[in-house]
This record gives C-alpha cells, sequence and structure tokens, in this order.
C-alpha cells in the first residue's frame, strides 16, 4: 500500500510537471522587436484592416468617436461573455504604458505584460501570423489615438473558464501559426491571405468551431453559428459564393451585393473598415476567396 501511495504521489507530481510545462507562456524571443521603427501612416491601414473600433469603441461608435478605443463590448460564448479591453493610449486604463515588446506578446502569443494568457476572443490565433513591422506600425497607430480613462471591465466567465493558465493548454492543442489555404499564390492571392488570414482574421466569424471554441480548419469559410444565437454566419467559399471578384471588390467597398442588397449586422462595420484600404487590397481579399477551397 505505501509503495502504491509512494506512485500515485510521483504520478501526481509527473502530471503537475507536464501541465505546467504545456501551459507556461510563450513569450516572443527577447529583443524581437529591437530596431523596428513603427509608422502611424501604415499602422493606420493596419487598424481598418483589423477591425480594431468594431470591437474596441463603443458599439454604435461613429466618424471620430471609433477611434476612443475604451472597450466594453460584449462577446458572447458558451463559455461566458468577454468584455472587450480599453486599447486606448490611456495610461492607467489602457495600453497607455506597454512597451511595443508588451503588444507584440499580446499580438502574437497572446500573453499580458504580466505573462498570463489572453483568451483567444481576442484573435490572436490569427494575429500570431502577421508581421513584425507591421506589429509595431499598428501600436505607432494607436499611440496617437485618443486616450479613454474608462476601466476595462472583467469578462463574465463560469469555473473553470476563470483559470488563466488553462488557455495554455488550449494553445497547445489549436493554436496553429499556418496558413489555412496552402499551395501555390500569386502575390495578389498571397497578400490576400495575409489580409484575410491574419489582420482581417475572417475565420474567426465565418469558419466553425469543436466543442472547446477551436476553429476547424478543415472547413475553413465553411459558414458558423452566430455567436450571439441569432442566424447564422454565411459559407463564403466558392461552393456558396458566387460572385465574380469584381462583384467582390465592390462589395468591400459599398456594401452592396450583386442582388442590390446590402451589408448588416456586423458585416457592415467589416465593409466600412475594408472600404478604407487601398482598391489593390480589396482585390488582393476578393483574388484570395476564389483559392479557398470549396466547402458544402
Amino acid at each position: 500500500m505505501r509503495r502504491l501511495l509512494r506512485l500515485l504521489i510521483v504520478l501526481a507530481l509527473v502530471g503537475l510537471a507536464a501541465f505546467w510545462y504545456v501551459t507556461r507562456p510563450d513569450p516572443l524571443p527577447a529583443g524581437a522587436l529591437a530596431g523596428i521603427v513603427g509608422d502611424t501612416q501604415r499602422g493606420e491601414l493596419v487598424f481598418w484592416a483589423g477591425g480594431c473600433a468594431s470591437c474596441h469603441a463603443a458599439a454604435d461608435a461613429k466618424g471620430e468617436d471609433q477611434l476612443k478605443l475604451g472597450g466594453g463590448q460584449k462577446i458572447t460564448s458558451p463559455f461566458g461573455t468577454f468584455l472587450t479591453p480599453n486599447i486606448s493610449p490611456d495610461p492607467q486604463h489602457g495600453i497607455g504604458r506597454w512597451s511595443l515588446a508588451d503588444f507584440g506578446n499580446a499580438m502574437l502569443r497572446g500573453l499580458r505584460p504580466d505573462g498570463a494568457h489572453l483568451y483567444p476572443a481576442f484573435p490572436y490565433t490569427s494575429y500570431n501570423k502577421m508581421t513584425l513591422q507591421d506589429v509595431a506600425d499598428l501600436k505607432a497607430y494607436l499611440d496617437t489615438l485618443p486616450a479613454v480613462a474608462t476601466p476595462s471591465q472583467p469578462h463574465q466567465l463560469r469555473f473553470p473558464f476563470t483559470i488563466r493558465r488553462l488557455v495554455g493548454g488550449w494553445n497547445f492543442l489549436f493554436e496553429s501559426r499556418d496558413w489555412a489555404v496552402t499551395g501555390d499564390l500569386t502575390p495578389q492571392e498571397s497578400r490576400g491571405r495575409y489580409l484575410a488570414e491574419a489582420v482581417a482574421h475572417c475565420g474567426q466569424c465565418h469558419t466553425p468551431r469543436n466543442a472547446l471554441g477551436a476553429l476547424e480548419s478543415d472547413r475553413w469559410f465553411a459558414g458558423a453559428p452566430n455567436p450571439n444565437g441569432k442566424g447564422t454566419i454565411p459559407n463564403i467559399t466558392p461552393a456558396h459564393l458566387k460572385w465574380s471578384q469584381a462583384d467582390l471588390v465592390a462589395y468591400f467597398t459599398t456594401g452592396l451585393t450583386p442582388e442590390y442588397d446590402s451589408a448588416g449586422g456586423h458585416m457592415a462595420y467589416v465593409v466600412e473598415n475594408l472600404s478604407k484600404l487601398p482598391e489593390s487590397d480589396r482585390g488582393a481579399i476578393a483574388a484570395y476567396l476564389k483559392k479557398v477551397p470549396p466547402q458544402p
């Protein structure tokens, strides 16, 4: 009985050590962003491509109010409700005191400055494919925006999802830094893939998820239930979306479909963001969508 007890203790300690190792934070290498200088003009384009205002400004914000990133929007999920944080340059309630390395670790590794895991409701699992220069450009632009003195609100999650360390295990199982669409792509299609899969994180809404909230990459862009419980987010693979590239570019520019319908819901904000990009970028996303494998 004593031997069995000792064996169980050893197994428990080994299991605990394995759990602690697997769930550990994995920050960027020291100095990864050293010497990289952000450009605010390029950062503004990254800002709109990434849809930052759509989540971090007030839900009904228009015009200049879209640049006040005090957070507070609610994101419903099977695990509870996430509340978007303040990412304005406010030094107390926002990210005004964050270094570029802090920001890079949040965007590319899903980590807070204190090393704790961010929840993947923040789409670092898409942003992790962004270039270091784009991350620096975005930080430079965010630093120019108005400071908002609104405290970030805590998430409303059920136990055990309140334990952030578990996110490290989720990352171990599901986080990928690989592209969903592979193969030979033209420079235009590659640019579109970068924008759609990384910066604009389109797959976060248009791809189904498994029971633990991870994207089912083998069903990329096949459509998914709307997290708010109202309707579905459509399949945008060539099996369902028959629009031409010109139709797609027009939709990303004006929000009007070939059937003279208009974008609604959250997609209206996406179109508003994409319309601020160069037409070449909208064309690149359209070209990429034509290369996505068809999904029923």
